[in-house]
């Protein structure tokens, strides 16, 4: 009799599961007959996701290829300096001065020292050159020098392309960093036959405009704005048509040794604030008895957010090179923080060497990782760091909400249910992150698809309908 009643339990204990079994082929089969759909015939699909709740694999396929994160390689980045840096650990901005000061005059120079603050605004930077006056210096008879040391002399991550350029998703990469390392160039139509108008944000004299185009009568327009890339200068060139009928619009564009804009705009600050200076700017190395003056910090939690859910790439990189210079000391560069990545890499249980690591942000098309990696990263930060996973999840874009995922994921079953990252390059799109199913199960997945041609939308909407089908798997009992 009692073995009878043990045969019985042991039934309904797996008879209560067959659901959620049922369930797991499901979704499993509904994502592998989406994978044999026209588009997949030249298109790669890699999906793996895993129930968190119930620790069960739900579907891989394809897990293990190796293929171009695009920004999802931020989620990477992020994990890495969460865990290895801490969220408090922070961006450092210091100003100094050599000589002496007396009677409210420094008999010397002004030195900045840049730590690669991605965020530092021109507000900002205001506020940090009224607070050189308020130490009691109101005239510098020296010069004003940045310090740039604390990152290597390469301006550009590896493997990022020449013809990204002047585009702001590619920013030139410096320790002094404000504004985005970006200008916005607004554009007006004026009387036909004229210049349209031009104006920038914010109005500085840093760069030389050539404005050729012209207002047209017509409907459409062709107007291009650019910089000069060979040889690199910060010259702003207009060129091209704007229809009379055209509003006002804007182009943003990156900025060349963005570390001379920096210093230009901290000149005009020092003028605004009513330190009388005089000197020209440049780049220097801090001497050894400089005086500190103080110190601006931004602690990392407060960059993943933009880098994260706006998919920003200048703080990704400041944050990848970072990573490096903490470890293995300045000056930082991608050497040294690939290391620290495939230190993460082995952290979660992989191999670091089945992979490639070239950036931070994803922008360049040497990363090579796969579904698989992504998946371990986002199960050991869930089941192993719930403190840095707390900070991490808050980081992601909310679906149909905010971010890089505001436009889309607008059904029901995922809208506000989806944190994910989104990742683009040319051919290329990503997502990875967390949902919830039905029976309030947490629920990891990365979906690669990549090899396919303008046809981003499409791409998209697969990775939507995933997500919905993940969404949508059942846990209750029958």
């Amino acid at each position: 009799m009692r073995f009878f009643f043990k045969i019985l339990i042991f039934a309904l204990i797996i008879s209560s599961q067959i659901p959620a079994q049922v369930q797991f082929v499901k979704a499993k089969k509904k994502i592998e007959l989406l994978s044999k759909e026209r588009f997949f015939d030249r298109a790669l699909l890699a999906v793996s996701a895993y129930d968190l709740t119930a620790r069960k694999t739900i579907v891989n396929l394809n897990e293990k290829k190796l293929l171009h994160p695009a920004s999802n390689q931020k989620m990477i980045t992020s994990a890495a300096a969460l865990l290895y840096l801490g969220e408090d650990y922070t961006f450092k901005t210091s100003f100094y001065y050599s000589g002496f000061v007396k009677d409210s005059v420094c008999y010397g120079d002004l030195y900045v020292k840049g730590g690669g603050d991605p965020d530092l605004t021109i507000d900002e930077l205001d506020s940090l050159v009224a607070e050189i006056k308020n130490f009691g210096i109101r005239a510098v008879t020296g010069n004003l020098y940045g310090d740039v040391s604390f990152f290597d002399s390469t301006y550009w991550g590896e493997g990022w392309m020449w013809d990204d350029e002047p585009g702001i998703s590619a920013p030139f990469l410096t320790p002094l960093i404000v504004n985005d390392a970006g200008i916005k160039i607004y554009f007006a139509p004026t009387a036909v036959g004229s210049p349209p108008e031009i104006t920038l944000e914010p109005e500085v004299d840093f760069f030389p405009i050539e404005n050729r185009a012209l207002t047209i009568d017509a409907d459409t327009s062709d107007l291009i704005i650019t910089r000069g890339r060979m040889p690199h200068n910060n010259n702003i060139v207009i060129e091209g048509t704007l229809s009379k009928n055209s509003g006002v619009g804007y182009e943003e564009i990156s900025i060349y040794k963005p570390e001379y804009f920096f210093l230009s705009l901290m000149k005009n600050a020092l003028v605004k604030n009513e330190i009388a200076f005089g000197g020209i700017t440049d780049t220097a190395t801090l001497p050894q008895n400089a005086v500190e003056l103080f110190t601006f910090e931004r602690p990392v939690k407060n960059i993943l957010p933009n880098m994260n859910k706006e998919s920003d790439n200048l703080s990704a990189e400041a944050l990848f090179l970072l990573l490096g210079a903490e470890k293995f000391g300045a000056p930082a560069n991608s050497e040294k923080s690939v290391k620290v990545i495939e230190q993460l890499i082995n952290e979660i249980g992989l191999n670091p060497k089945d992979y490639r690591i070239a950036d931070g942000s994803g922008l360049s098309h040497y990363n090579l990782v796969s579904t698989e990696l992504m998946l371990n990263l986002l199960t050991y930060l869930y089941f192993n760091k719930p403190d840095i996973y707390e900070t991490f999840y808050n980081s992601l874009a909310i679906g149909g909400t905010d971010g890089t995922l505001s436009a889309r994921m607008f059904a029901k079953e995922i809208m506000g249910n989806v944190r994910a990252k989104t990742g683009t390059l040319s051919g290329v799109s990503a997502l990875s992150g967390y949902l919830t199913a039905q029976g309030n199960h947490k629920i990891a997945f990365s979906i690669f698809i990549q090899n396919f041609v303008e046809q981003y939308g499409t791409a998209r909407s697969y990775q939507d309908r995933i997500c919905k089908i993940l969404s949508l798997m059942k846990r209750e009992k029958k």
